[in-house]
């Protein structure tokens, strides 16, 4: 019964698998696997209270097998419990030592947790026990400083010409090999096999601006004109004190930095990048698409109530067990939603990261996405991700018209030439009392589960600005089209 409600729910009816899930629970309420299993599909769900109920029935009764500790470990991870998802990954180790999967995922913990030398033990575990583990090459080189004595070329070109790969393959040996030549400075070369390997992998996607066009067009259709600010006054205390704090940009413009700016503040905790908001309000509008956001969605958004689902979302995602009043949220493509977030929760506090164009497109070219999410497609062709920018700067000029006041934008430069005095700012939007810890966000010991994760638990340092002039020989496609559309690249 549960092996049948598993692959029911692994061909995409999940409905239907986990409604058998569920009977082999209530059959065999004595046996952890189905519960195991349970809180898995949940989790992809994005049910998370129910997925840790689940896990803690599971662990209740004491898991005998590897499986089912990775499983309850990644659903612990998902739902940011890395330290406790640590602890389920040892145990799935120490049961069955030679699962490269198993060693994979302690690992990726292991690095939320900035854990990194032990996390780059456990990354070189699983590749011991099955070297085409691919992502666990790209991770691996992410998790350090690559140096001459201490690398993993020779390996990675190894790996590469040992016969035909598959796109997916061939994609985080390029991008693990792109990212150790680019610590070496051998700049051109990194920059050749990024090339190569996202043009790849972007022609098997079918992946079409215009899919994206269309996201941008019908969020600033359904908000044509000013939305009517909050009065203060007429807001509840409790609303006031405890209001979220949205932070949203395009990927890899320091929304985890200054994420982590925030959640140093002894009122604010971190959420990490929920996707609570854009997956209850496609619940509350009953589309039928896979996609979370989608035109058919948004078509819809406005019949909801929006008030009623603000509250729903806050109750969902404010972290357990904290008692901090507030929380930030820092799910970059939540830029799509703004309108509907200041409709649905009137004290909430939005902060728009921007970084020079240049640097966000390259920055966004390097960066190896999780191959099965499609928001980010764009990011594999160097003239879609011009086209991109061109809309989000479009689309966050029509916030700033259309919620004045609301929206405040923090410029990554500015942020790290003067990080005091933009970390002043940054609290008073948010209606935060100074304190001098928030300039010091690399103590912060707080998990991180973004591309970040390493970069954060530093000081704030200045080399990756102006990084594009390194590749700017290589980056025409990318200021052709930001030219084109008016858009300057000159600082």
């Amino acid at each position: 019964m549960l092996e049948r409600g598993v692959r029911a729910a692994e061909r995409g009816r999940i409905a239907e698998g986990l409604a058998q899930i569920r009977e082999a629970c209530a059959v065999d309420p004595g046996n952890p696997e189905p519960q195991a299993q349970l809180a898995r599909w949940l989790s992809r769900l994005n049910r998370n209270d129910e997925a840790l109920a689940a896990v803690a029935r599971a662990l209740a009764l004491v898991p005998q097998s590897a499986l089912c500790w990775d499983t309850v470990g990644v659903v612990l991870s998902r739902a940011g419990r890395h330290e406790q998802a640590v602890a389920c990954f040892e145990r799935a180790v120490a049961l069955e030592p030679d699962r490269a999967g198993t060693h994979f995922n302690h690992a990726a913990s292991l690095k939320f947790l900035g854990r990194f030398t032990e996390a780059e033990a456990a990354y070189e575990a699983c590749i011991r026990r099955d070297p085409r583990f691919w992502r666990a090459h790209s991770a691996l080189a992410a998790t350090r400083l690559q140096t001459p004595e201490r690398n993993h070329l020779a390996r990675l070109e190894r790996l590469l010409t040992t016969g035909l790969l598959e796109p997916d393959a061939e994609l985080h040996l390029r991008h693990a090999l792109a990212k150790e030549l680019e610590d070496l400075g051998r700049d051109d070369e990194a920059f050749g096999h990024l090339l190569v390997g996202n043009a790849r992998k972007h022609a098997t996607t079918g992946y079409r601006f215009e899919r994206d066009q269309s996201l941008f067009d019908a969020v600033m259709r359904l908000f044509p004109g000013v939305l009517p600010g909050p009065a203060h006054a007429d807001l509840a205390r409790d609303e006031i004190t405890s209001a979220p704090i949205f932070v949203v940009g395009m990927p890899r413009t320091g929304t985890t930095l200054v994420e982590r700016i925030l959640s140093s503040h002894s009122q604010v905790a971190s959420a990490g990048e929920s996707q609570n908001f854009g997956v209850l309000l496609q619940r509350a509008c009953r589309t039928q698409s896979p996609q979370v956001l989608d035109e058919a969605t948004l078509a819809q958004s406005l019949r909801v109530d929006l008030q009623v689902l603000g509250r729903d979302y806050v109750e969902r995602t404010r972290p357990p067990g904290q008692a901090r009043p507030r929380f930030v949220d820092k799910l970059p493509l939540n830029f799509f939603y703004l309108g509907h977030i200041a409709r649905a929760l009137p004290a909430a506090s939005i902060v728009v990261l921007r970084r020079h164009p240049l640097d966000t497109g390259l920055s966004n070219f390097r960066q190896l996405f999780a191959t099965g999410f499609s928001y980010y497609e764009y990011a594999r062709d160097l003239r879609d991700i011009g086209r991109y920018y061109v809309q989000f700067d479009r689309l966050v000029t029509h916030w700033q018209a259309t919620l004045p006041g609301r929206v405040h934008e923090v410029r990554y430069e500015a942020l790290v030439a003067d990080q005091r005095v933009e970390t002043e700012r940054l609290l008073a939007h948010c209606r935060l009392p100074w304190e001098e810890a928030c300039l010091h966000f690399d103590r912060n010991e707080h998990a991180v589960a973004t591309a970040s994760a390493v970069q954060v638990r530093q000081p704030l340092y200045a080399s990756s600005v102006g990084r594009w002039r390194r590749f700017e020989r290589r980056l025409q496609p990318l200021i052709d089209e930001l030219l084109a559309a008016g858009v300057p690249v000159t600082d």
